[in-house]
């Protein structure tokens, strides 16, 4: 009698009875998809939502959903995640921190206390209103930002199940040990608060479980990163730690109003020398927000929402921000040069980046340099440390499907194809590119890199090269003019 089985599962080098046996094999992909570049984290304070917890944000509806709307403050996440948005990026991890004083709004309705489900100022303006039914009573919770939702019951204690019941309860009921009895009233909860701006250390967390602050973006696939309005000089280098560990170009600023020099000063006292930062100069930009009227923001956002709106392969330097309408150096009517070369020389071989106008391109605000932190020329390119990050978290979320395989030259095959296949649609799509007719990437896996030695104690090894394209930042142009150049043109041209 024949016989069934999927791949693998039949032993066949014990099979001891003749018959005709079938093995079902899977198809075999040798596809490596590229990881997302687009994942923007920003950590900052807000009036409402979850502390601690990274939240999905594609839209400033779902924003509103999650945290209730935008305040007026340097370090607000929704202020960030709005002008992040008008520079094209779409994808966003935020994490509300707050310093530990936030309170929960509460009211009290016939003897029974409802509370909000989360601290902070924007549970204040939350409605409850209890109606006599039929059947029953009916609660309204309503709030102008965050929607109204509809609950019934014959007495408090369902009324709690339900609200316990729905994962999008604003508010939360509080039974006391003798329950009331039901009756029609209104009520609005109060005595919530913010609390004050937190100190550096609530928005760089705890890495350890639960974790909070920066570290709650750890697995969050977070291609950049800001610390919104965050300008200690004394954090920077935790966060190129955390970068480097997780793929993430963090995005730091030094606070508004700093001079050129101080900025440098601090920059090499701080020891941050890291691909894996960002650093903006401490020229703030002002903002017109469409909620908190005009605003002296950080650069951050700006930066990190261009970057995170381009392929990896790309540069911040000279494309067009959106939603500047001036800075501290250059004043409210901007489009001057508030910058001459000597300054933006001192900035940018400190390693610091800068916003200004006007731009290489024309009369626009644009990020100015297009470096990170590093004073190694080989990597201080902000497309290095995108496109270096998004290779290797491809090869990390795709490559491990063959740890446990058996080591042989079927086995090499099939992982240079893999590589080599994921490079040629890089190439395709033109985040690598042919440079006089060459290749710009060689994958090698077979037995000249991985010995019987080497085989034997259970390691494979792929060597992976890729060269990335260059950015051109000093572009030069030779004009010869005048009545006497000899112009030499090839016959039929004109």
């Amino acid at each position: 009698m024949s016989r069934i089985y999927q791949a693998g599962t039949l032993n066949t080098a014990a099979l001891t009875v003749p018959d005709l046996y079938v093995q079902i094999a899977q198809p075999q992909s040798l596809i490596l998809s590229g990881a997302s570049s687009s994942g923007l984290g920003i950590v900052g304070t807000a009036g409402w939502g979850p502390v601690g917890m990274p939240v999905p944000v594609g839209t400033m509806g779902d924003y509103r959903a999650s945290f209730a709307g935008k305040q007026g403050l340097a370090t607000d996440a929704g202020v960030a995640v709005d002008i992040a948005l008008r520079q094209g990026a779409n994808n966003f991890r935020v994490v509300r921190v707050t310093d530990g004083t936030d309170r929960a709004a509460k009211g009290l309705l016939n003897g029974v206390t409802l509370e909000a489900v989360y601290t902070g100022s924007a549970g204040n303006l939350i409605v409850l209103t209890l109606t006599e039914m039929a059947a029953g009573f009916a609660l309204v919770v309503s709030h102008p930002v965050l929607g109204a939702f509809h609950y019934s019951g014959k007495n408090w204690s369902e009324l709690s199940a339900s609200l316990l019941a729905d994962g999008l309860s604003l508010v939360r009921i509080a039974l006391p040990d003798t329950v009331p009895a039901l009756a029609a009233g209104s009520v609005t909860l109060s005595g919530g608060a913010d609390g004050g701006i937190p100190a550096t250390e609530a928005f760089i967390g705890q890495d350890a479980l639960p974790r909070s602050g920066m570290y709650a973006l750890r697995g969050q696939g977070c291609a950049v990163a800001v610390l919104h309005g965050v300008t200690d000089y004394s954090c920077f280098t935790t966060q190129a730690a955390f970068g480097l560990s997780e793929g993430i170009y963090m995005i730091a600023a030094g606070p508004a109003g700093e001079a050129i020099m101080d900025a440098v000063s601090k920059k090499m006292s701080s020891g941050l020398d890291s691909y894996a930062v960002k650093l903006m100069f401490g020229d703030w930009v002002w903002w017109s927000d469409d909620a908190n009227g005009l605003m002296l923001v950080s650069s951050q956002a700006f930066a990190a929402g261009i970057l995170a709106a381009l392929s990896p392969e790309r540069s911040s330097l000279n494309k067009p921000l959106y939603g500047v309408v001036g800075s501290q150096k250059a004043g409210l009517g901007g489009g001057s040069a508030t910058y001459s070369v000597a300054d933006l020389s001192v900035l940018f071989e400190a390693g610091l980046d800068v916003i200004c106008n006007p731009a290489p391109g024309g009369a626009y605000w644009a990020v100015r340099c297009g470096h990170n932190s590093s004073s190694n020329a080989a990597v201080n390119g902000d497309h290095y440390t995108r496109l270096t990050n998004y290779l290797a978290s491809s090869l990390a979320a795709g490559m491990g499907a063959y740890v446990g395989s058996v080591i042989n030259d079927s086995l090499f095959g099939d992982i240079r194809a893999t590589l080599l296949g994921f490079l040629s649609s890089l190439l395709s799509q033109g985040i690598l590119g042919v440079t006089n007719g060459t290749l710009p990437y060689a994958v090698i896996c077979d037995g000249s890199n991985n010995l019987p030695a080497r085989i034997a104690a259970g390691y494979v090894q792929a060597d992976v090269q890729v060269q990335y394209q260059g950015i051109n930042e000093k572009f030069i142009v030779n004009l010869q003019g005048g009545t006497s150049v000899n112009v030499t043109v090839a016959s039929g041209s004109v």
